[in-house]
Protein backbone atom coordinates (compact mmCIF):
# COMPACT_ATOMS: atom_id res chain seq x y z
CA UNK A 1 0.00 0.00 0.00
CA UNK A 2 1.29 3.53 -0.94
CA UNK A 3 1.88 5.10 2.33
CA UNK A 4 3.22 8.76 2.79
CA UNK A 5 4.36 9.48 6.15
CA UNK A 6 1.63 11.70 6.48
CA UNK A 7 -1.02 9.66 6.01
CA UNK A 8 0.23 6.50 8.06
CA UNK A 9 -1.26 5.70 11.55
CA UNK A 10 0.81 3.69 14.05
CA UNK A 11 -1.21 3.99 17.01
CA UNK A 12 -2.14 0.28 17.87
CA UNK A 13 -5.38 1.41 19.75
CA UNK A 14 -6.64 3.16 17.30
CA UNK A 15 -6.32 0.48 14.31
CA UNK A 16 -7.82 -1.65 17.07
CA UNK A 17 -10.41 -0.11 17.37
CA UNK A 18 -11.16 0.92 13.70
CA UNK A 19 -11.07 -2.93 13.14
CA UNK A 20 -13.90 -3.59 16.39
CA UNK A 21 -15.98 -1.00 14.67
CA UNK A 22 -15.24 -2.06 10.88
CA UNK A 23 -15.28 -5.82 11.64
CA UNK A 24 -16.15 -7.06 7.99
CA UNK A 25 -12.74 -7.87 6.78
CA UNK A 26 -11.66 -8.85 3.30
CA UNK A 27 -9.18 -11.72 3.76
CA UNK A 28 -6.90 -11.85 0.90
CA UNK A 29 -4.34 -15.10 0.19
CA UNK A 30 -2.44 -16.45 -2.64
CA UNK A 31 -3.84 -20.07 -3.72
CA UNK A 32 -3.77 -22.11 -6.07
CA UNK A 33 -5.62 -20.71 -8.59
CA UNK A 34 -4.39 -17.09 -7.58
CA UNK A 35 -5.13 -14.45 -5.34
CA UNK A 36 -8.74 -14.72 -4.18
CA UNK A 37 -10.58 -12.55 -1.46
CA UNK A 38 -13.25 -13.62 1.16
CA UNK A 39 -14.68 -11.03 3.26
CA UNK A 40 -15.78 -12.03 6.66
CA UNK A 41 -16.68 -10.57 10.03
CA UNK A 42 -13.25 -10.97 12.21
CA UNK A 43 -13.62 -10.53 16.38
CA UNK A 44 -9.84 -9.38 17.92
CA UNK A 45 -8.60 -11.88 20.10
CA UNK A 46 -5.30 -11.21 22.90
CA UNK A 47 -5.62 -14.24 25.54
CA UNK A 48 -2.39 -15.35 25.59
CA UNK A 49 -0.32 -12.43 24.49
CA UNK A 50 -0.25 -13.33 21.27
CA UNK A 51 -3.10 -11.29 18.78
CA UNK A 52 -4.82 -12.86 16.68
CA UNK A 53 -7.90 -12.32 14.37
CA UNK A 54 -10.73 -15.59 14.64
CA UNK A 55 -13.50 -15.95 12.12
CA UNK A 56 -15.11 -18.57 10.25
CA UNK A 57 -15.86 -19.67 6.58
CA UNK A 58 -18.62 -22.21 5.23
CA UNK A 59 -17.16 -25.54 4.86
CA UNK A 60 -18.25 -25.67 1.14
CA UNK A 61 -15.86 -22.87 0.93
CA UNK A 62 -12.79 -23.81 -0.55
CA UNK A 63 -10.41 -21.52 1.51
CA UNK A 64 -9.43 -23.73 4.22
CA UNK A 65 -8.78 -26.89 2.27
CA UNK A 66 -6.60 -24.54 -0.07
CA UNK A 67 -4.60 -23.10 2.71
CA UNK A 68 -1.90 -24.62 4.86
CA UNK A 69 -1.05 -23.45 8.28
CA UNK A 70 1.60 -20.72 8.34
CA UNK A 71 0.60 -19.35 5.27
CA UNK A 72 0.82 -15.60 5.01
CA UNK A 73 -2.56 -13.84 4.43
CA UNK A 74 -3.77 -9.92 4.33
CA UNK A 75 -7.02 -8.81 5.97
CA UNK A 76 -7.92 -5.26 4.62
CA UNK A 77 -10.15 -3.75 6.83
CA UNK A 78 -12.22 -0.03 5.37
CA UNK A 79 -13.71 2.11 7.69
CA UNK A 80 -15.38 4.91 6.52
CA UNK A 81 -14.76 6.96 2.85
CA UNK A 82 -15.78 9.84 1.00
CA UNK A 83 -15.36 12.44 -2.03
CA UNK A 84 -13.89 15.53 -1.50
CA UNK A 85 -14.65 18.28 -3.72
CA UNK A 86 -11.77 20.71 -4.94
CA UNK A 87 -15.05 23.83 -4.53
CA UNK A 88 -14.82 23.31 -0.50
CA UNK A 89 -11.10 24.08 -0.26
CA UNK A 90 -11.32 27.90 0.31
CA UNK A 91 -8.06 28.42 -1.36
CA UNK A 92 -9.18 27.09 -4.88
CA UNK A 93 -11.48 29.93 -4.98
CA UNK A 94 -8.33 31.99 -4.91
CA UNK A 95 -5.84 30.13 -6.07
CA UNK A 96 -7.74 27.46 -8.54
CA UNK A 97 -4.85 25.10 -7.77
CA UNK A 98 -6.96 21.96 -6.13
CA UNK A 99 -8.42 18.81 -7.50
CA UNK A 100 -10.92 16.49 -6.56
CA UNK A 101 -9.64 13.57 -4.37
CA UNK A 102 -10.89 10.94 -1.88
CA UNK A 103 -10.53 10.53 1.76
CA UNK A 104 -10.40 7.15 3.54
CA UNK A 105 -9.26 4.75 6.51
CA UNK A 106 -8.01 1.64 5.88
CA UNK A 107 -6.30 -0.75 8.44
CA UNK A 108 -4.15 -3.40 6.73
CA UNK A 109 -3.31 -6.51 8.74
CA UNK A 110 -0.70 -9.34 8.24
CA UNK A 111 -0.65 -12.35 9.78
CA UNK A 112 -0.17 -16.18 9.41
CA UNK A 113 -3.16 -18.35 8.92
CA UNK A 114 -4.17 -21.78 11.40
CA UNK A 115 -7.28 -24.00 10.26
CA UNK A 116 -9.11 -24.73 13.09
CA UNK A 117 -11.57 -27.20 12.49
CA UNK A 118 -12.69 -28.20 15.48
CA UNK A 119 -16.36 -27.88 17.47
CA UNK A 120 -15.18 -25.93 20.67
CA UNK A 121 -13.36 -23.34 19.06
CA UNK A 122 -16.27 -22.82 16.40
CA UNK A 123 -18.35 -22.50 19.59
CA UNK A 124 -16.42 -19.94 21.39
CA UNK A 125 -16.02 -17.54 18.46
CA UNK A 126 -19.65 -17.88 16.77
CA UNK A 127 -20.28 -17.26 20.71
CA UNK A 128 -18.33 -13.88 21.16
CA UNK A 129 -19.58 -12.78 17.56
CA UNK A 130 -23.20 -12.99 18.87
CA UNK A 131 -22.65 -11.52 21.77
CA UNK A 132 -20.22 -8.59 20.24
CA UNK A 133 -22.72 -7.89 17.19
CA UNK A 134 -26.78 -8.78 18.98
CA UNK A 135 -25.88 -6.30 21.86
CA UNK A 136 -24.99 -3.54 18.77
CA UNK A 137 -28.40 -4.09 17.60
CA UNK A 138 -30.18 -2.00 20.60
CA UNK A 139 -32.78 -5.27 20.45
CA UNK A 140 -34.31 -5.63 23.95
CA UNK A 141 -34.01 -9.53 23.50
CA UNK A 142 -31.10 -9.74 21.90
CA UNK A 143 -31.04 -13.00 20.21
CA UNK A 144 -28.03 -16.11 22.23
CA UNK A 145 -27.46 -19.50 20.63
CA UNK A 146 -29.05 -21.32 23.28
CA UNK A 147 -32.64 -19.54 22.02
CA UNK A 148 -32.36 -22.27 19.10
CA UNK A 149 -31.79 -25.93 20.10
CA UNK A 150 -28.63 -27.38 20.65
CA UNK A 151 -29.21 -29.92 18.18
CA UNK A 152 -29.47 -27.10 15.66
CA UNK A 153 -26.63 -25.26 16.27
CA UNK A 154 -24.64 -28.31 16.22
CA UNK A 155 -25.62 -28.87 12.91
CA UNK A 156 -24.76 -25.09 11.91
CA UNK A 157 -21.54 -25.53 13.29
CA UNK A 158 -20.73 -28.66 11.23
CA UNK A 159 -21.38 -26.13 8.14
CA UNK A 160 -18.52 -23.96 8.95
CA UNK A 161 -14.56 -24.11 10.02
CA UNK A 162 -12.84 -21.88 12.28
CA UNK A 163 -10.03 -19.20 10.82
CA UNK A 164 -7.27 -17.78 12.82
CA UNK A 165 -4.82 -15.48 12.07
CA UNK A 166 -1.68 -14.82 13.71
CA UNK A 167 -1.23 -10.88 13.45
CA UNK A 168 2.45 -10.15 12.39
CA UNK A 169 1.58 -6.69 11.64
CA UNK A 170 -0.32 -4.07 11.05
CA UNK A 171 -0.53 -0.99 9.01
CA UNK A 172 -2.76 2.09 8.81
CA UNK A 173 -3.43 4.65 6.44
CA UNK A 174 -5.69 7.91 7.43
CA UNK A 175 -6.06 9.87 4.65
CA UNK A 176 -7.56 12.91 5.72
CA UNK A 177 -6.28 15.85 4.06
CA UNK A 178 -3.81 16.03 6.41
CA UNK A 179 -1.74 17.79 3.80
CA UNK A 180 -4.30 20.76 3.04
CA UNK A 181 -3.91 23.69 4.77
CA UNK A 182 -6.17 23.77 8.02
CA UNK A 183 -9.15 26.16 6.43
CA UNK A 184 -9.61 23.79 3.94
CA UNK A 185 -9.39 21.05 5.70
CA UNK A 186 -11.60 21.98 8.59
CA UNK A 187 -14.14 23.67 5.66
CA UNK A 188 -13.96 19.84 3.44
CA UNK A 189 -15.46 18.68 6.94
CA UNK A 190 -17.92 20.85 7.62
CA UNK A 191 -19.40 20.00 3.82
CA UNK A 192 -19.18 16.26 4.80
CA UNK A 193 -20.61 16.99 8.15
CA UNK A 194 -23.79 18.99 6.17
CA UNK A 195 -24.17 16.03 3.73
CA UNK A 196 -24.12 13.52 6.78
CA UNK A 197 -21.11 11.68 6.60
CA UNK A 198 -20.50 12.37 10.41
CA UNK A 199 -17.61 9.68 10.77
CA UNK A 200 -15.40 10.33 8.62
CA UNK A 201 -16.05 14.76 9.16
CA UNK A 202 -15.27 14.27 13.25
CA UNK A 203 -11.90 12.08 11.82
CA UNK A 204 -10.89 15.01 9.51
CA UNK A 205 -11.14 17.31 12.33
CA UNK A 206 -8.93 14.89 14.57
CA UNK A 207 -6.36 15.26 11.93
CA UNK A 208 -6.56 19.51 12.47
CA UNK A 209 -2.46 21.00 13.35
CA UNK A 210 -1.08 17.47 12.14
CA UNK A 211 -0.15 18.74 8.84
CA UNK A 212 3.21 17.32 7.88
Amino acid sequence: MYLPSHFEEARDEQLLRTIAACPLGALVMNGPDGLDANHLPFLIDEAGGDRKLLGHVARANHLWREANDGDEALVIFRADDAYISPNWYPSKHESHRQVPTWNYRVVHVHGRVRIRDDERFLRGVVARLTRTHEGQTGSPGPWKMTDSSPEYIDEMLSNIVGIEIEITEMIGKWKLSQNKDERDRVNAAEELRKRGAQEISEAMLGTVGSKS
